[in-house]
């Protein structure tokens, strides 16, 4: 993946082959993600590259990444739960959602508009990582597993043993990506793939 945010606006993330090329889809992006870049770091925020994306930190204490996806741009508020977004433009990334929020843009005159409402919830996302807030997690739903996965639960107890170890929220991540696929075999490959991982305690992520 890519370790340079300079390179990131030019050659994007290095997840897919498209990097580097005119069909990667930083390119879909350049002047809204060059406007939204200025202003996170006008903000006074620290720029880093991490997972191949530029993301933007207060004290070290991640706050707010900056992607480029196929249909948009977007800032992405790590606990954008925490936000009181008055104006309504925070959006959840997925279903099973509870830190992040997104905000996404298709147009540049659009994010010149909303500059002003833009850097109040930059600063206030700042301000939450300053007092130190945290989100405070669902933890009370079971988790329903992929036959799959249950399968090799069942059969492997060191590998039950290790995934119920790991901490709620990567035991979530792990069955949410296990489960995603419709096709049986491409679920079992997953698995298959991140078995020892699991059996390392590590995250999704690593």
């Amino acid at each position: 993946m890519n370790q340079n945010v300079d390179a990131y606006f030019t050659e994007g993330c290095g997840r897919c082959p498209l990097g580097g090329t005119p069909g990667c889809k930083v390119h879909r992006w350049v002047p809204e993600m060059a406007y939204l870049r200025t202003l996170l770091l006008a903000c006074g925020l620290t720029e880093e590259s991490k997972w191949g994306v530029p993301c933007y930190t207060f004290q070290q204490a991640n706050v707010v990444v900056l992607a480029a996806f196929k249909d948009y741009c977007a800032l992405s508020f790590f606990k954008g739960a925490l936000l009181n977004d008055e104006m309504r433009i925070l959006t959840k990334p997925g279903e099973h959602t509870q830190s992040a929020r997104l905000i996404p843009f298709t147009q540049l005159k659009t994010i010149a508009e909303q500059e002003a409402t833009l850097r109040a919830y930059i600063y206030e996302a700042i301000e939450v990582e300053r007092a130190g807030l945290k989100v405070d997690f669902d933890e009370t739903s079971e988790l329903v597993y992929c036959p799959e996965f249950q399968q090799q639960l069942d059969a492997h107890p060191d590998f039950a043993a290790a995934f119920h170890a790991l901490t709620r929220g990567r035991q979530r991540a792990y069955n949410l990506y296990f489960s995603a696929p419709k096709k049986s075999e491409t679920r079992a490959s997953r698995i298959a793939k991140y078995m020892q991982q699991i059996l390392d305690g590590k995250g999704l992520q690593g």
